[in-house]
């Protein structure tokens, strides 16, 4: 008996020192990645601006500038993939992992680390490959070798597996880890040994890995790249002739897009409004005006949700900047918890088409929709779902206590609205930017970050260098993921189209009874289902060039479906139970989940009829085009 003790001992100190291990090896290497991650964001920063002044103020184009951001932006992506993978941080469904006892959480969580590990297993190979390929390609204005950009694939798929490998170590139990890897690779075994079976579906293997394993990835909290990209190489490998480096090529492709360089401008953007005090700035000029009427603080919500909502290119940001500056004030008043987080949840719904939306830019980049028109037809759409809300809000505040609450008297308010112009003036500079053609979507985003140093340097004095570094690697971070999405649902799109599914798709809408109303009607249940799951940009990536020449084609202008769409993803990602968006809103209102949800309904329908008048007013999107 005191032998076996002592071997358990032993057996497990050992344990805690290869846990140990681990930890201080994944700090080592984190340190080694997020350096290089952060100063690519530097890097990008100073390339755009750059081109910005060259064109404008010495009226001589940088002709390298767009190749050499472009080289950068995929390493960038790649890197910032790296440090969200090392942090936990890409976008995943927990709704089932919240549910689980600790045990079969953890469990989970070393599948869905394992799952990962095994498509870069699978992928690697065939990423080199791909990076070999284009070795031979001379870029037109640097004039180097493409392979510079292209290993940024091979490699961040190694760092990548590195990381994954540690995460699994750093899971303190081998017997998680042990299971874990033994649940994958029967799975990748069963899937190998029915190729035969498979080759002879045809279509019906759309349905085994675009539905079902998408969907068991999905709901056991496979991050959602990760989720496509296993489906999309098991299609392509097991049921196909294609060679696996076009899916490669395919991810490259979607993460490459010039455009989707605004997304890490504009996260990184919104850290600095925080940071600066500029969004406070706004929520205190609001408050002013409309803290002394019932409900009033809930329509300064709304509305400080509107103003700042779409910059930072993270709902969960967003709602952080507004939330502290307000909540405090509001519980004072008598405001239940629990229907401070339902509003807050409900306004990320209501602002997702408010430029300069990432969403919006990842439209523009996957369809071709014009992003100045999107910019341009954004924005009454949000002002109808918060003129929804604050109906809600009116009817729920029509017995609020205000005896204690002083009106702010007008010598006040004018001073507050010194304090806010500069911050007031930020989005609209950007968005009128962007739609009169002063500047493209990315360059405005380098424009507003200078904007936003001076304010805070010259006017607010308030620049915390200390949070810079780590600003810049969660930009890079919370980028990477985002962007990584974008790649595996572009290889996956077109997976999916080779298929035919897409003539097959736009056959059955084309066929849908009630012409325009009922192809409408039929999207606004879809896309929130698919925000509910998927979140905005790996839908909208995945569906968006299959639905949209559809709309087209049954006499629905594009904007105003682009609008339809975002607003209907918005309302399933901010709903309860499976909205991610929602168990945001709850933590950053440090309130259950539970707590929460009975407040949620009246806030929803309110949303679900907005939803309804932008559908069938078209008016409303595009009048201003």
């Amino acid at each position: 008996m005191h032998t076996e003790a002592g071997y358990y001992t032993g057996e497990t100190k050992a344990a805690g020192a290869w846990t140990r291990g681990a930890a201080a090896a994944d700090v080592l290497f984190g340190l080694a990645v997020e350096i290089p991650a952060a100063l690519l964001v530097v890097a990008e920063i100073c390339v755009l601006l750059a081109g910005v002044i060259a064109r404008y103020v010495f009226h001589s184009p940088l002709v390298w500038g767009d190749e050499l951001a472009s080289i950068l932006f995929l390493w960038l992506s790649m890197l910032g993939a790296v440090v969200a993978l090392r942090r936990g941080e890409h976008m995943r469904m927990t709704a089932l992992l919240s549910r689980a006892s600790p045990a079969t959480r953890a469990l989970l969580d070393a599948v869905a680390v394992a799952a990962s590990l095994c498509f870069m297993a699978l992928v690697l190979p065939h990423a080199w490959e791909y990076a070999a390929e284009e070795a031979i390609v001379t870029t037109p204005a640097l004039e180097i070798s493409n392979a510079w950009r292209a290993s940024a694939l091979p490699t961040g798929f190694v760092l990548m597996a590195g990381f994954a490998l540690l995460r699994l170590a750093r899971a303190g139990s081998w017997r998680h880890a042990l299971a874990a890897a033994g649940i994958v690779a029967a799975v990748a075994g069963v899937f190998m040994l029915a190729q035969p079976l498979l080759a002879g579906l045809g279509k019906i293997n759309l349905l085994v890995f675009f539905v079902g394993l998408v969907a068991a990835n999905v709901f056991l909290g496979v991050p959602i790249a990760f989720s496509f990209a296993l489906a999309t190489f098991g299609y392509l490998a097991l049921t196909t002739q294609t060679p696996l480096m076009v899916m490669v090529g395919r991810m490259d492709e979607g993460m490459s897009h010039l455009i989707l360089l605004a997304v890490p401008m504009f996260i990184l953007l919104g850290l600095l409004i925080e940071m600066t005090g500029m969004a406070r700035a706004m929520i205190g000029f609001l408050a002013s005006l409309l803290g002394h009427v019932r409900g009033g603080l809930s329509y300064v919500l709304i509305g400080a949700m509107y103003l700042v909502s779409g910059i930072s290119g993270s709902k969960v940001a967003d709602m952080a900047a507004v939330a502290p500056a307000l909540f405090p004030e509001m519980k004072e008043r008598g405001a239940k918890p629990g229907n401070l987080a339902a509003l807050l949840s409900c306004t990320g719904a209501q602002t997702e088409t408010i430029p300069p939306s990432i969403v919006l830019i990842t439209i523009g980049s996957v369809t071709g929709v014009s992003i100045a028109a999107l910019f341009t037809g954004g924005m009454l759409p949000g002002v109808a779902l918060g003129l929804a809300l604050a109906v809600i809000v009116w009817r729920r505040s029509r017995g609020e206590d205000l005896s204690r609450v002083r009106r702010a008297p007008a010598r006040e308010i004018g001073r507050l609205f010194l304090v806010a112009v500069p911050a007031l003036l930020l989005p609209f500079l950007i968005r009128a930017a962007v739609v009169e053609g002063v500047a493209t979507a990315t360059e405005v985003s380098t424009i507003g970050i200078a904007y936003s140093v001076l304010a805070g340097l010259l006017f607010y004095r308030r620049f915390d260098w200390r949070r810079l570094p780590a600003m810049l690697v969660d930009t890079a971070a919370l980028a990477g993921a985002i962007i990584f999405i974008v790649g595996a649902a572009t290889a996956m799109a077109w997976g999916l189209t080779q298929s035919g599914f897409s003539q097959d798709l736009a056959e059955l809408m084309r066929r849908m009874p009630g012409g325009t109303t009922g192809f409408l009607l039929v999207s606004i249940v879809a896309f929130v289902i698919l925000g509910s799951v998927l979140e905005g940009i790996p839908a909208i990536v995945l569906f968006g060039p299959l639905l949209f020449p559809i709309a087209r084609a049954v006499g629905v202008n594009e904007v105003h479906y682009a609008m339809v769409v975002i607003l209907s993803m918005g309302l399933g990602l901010f709903a309860p139970p499976f909205g991610v968006g929602y168990y945001g809103a709850c933590a950053i209102s440090k309130v259950g989940a539970d707590e929460a949800m009975p407040h949620m309904w009246g806030y929803l329908a309110a949303l679900a009829v907005g939803v309804l008048l932008v559908a069938f007013i078209p008016w409303i999107s595009t009048g201003f085009l």
